[in-house]
């Protein structure tokens, strides 16, 4: 496994990343989970979300995509 993927996947980068969203009262994900309700869900899933990804078999969730006019 390479190494930077051991440095996303650290305990301390994710808990930071985490407070981070919170911070900025991060909005709903195209799945409807909101900051709120995330911790319960990442203290049930981590151990076999982080799995998947080391076994490189995680499927992530398409993005919800906003488009932003421009005005020239």
């Amino acid at each position: 496994m390479s190494k930077l993927l051991n440095q996303i996947l650290s305990r301390d980068n994710l808990l930071e990343a985490y407070k981070q969203v919170k911070a900025n009262k991060g909005s709903t994900g195209i799945d409807g989970v909101t900051v709120e309700t995330i911790d319960d869900d990442l203290r049930e899933n981590w151990r076999e979300t982080k799995k998947q990804v080391l076994e490189r078999k995680y499927k992530p969730q398409p993005v919800l995509r906003v488009e932003i006019l421009r005005a020239f």
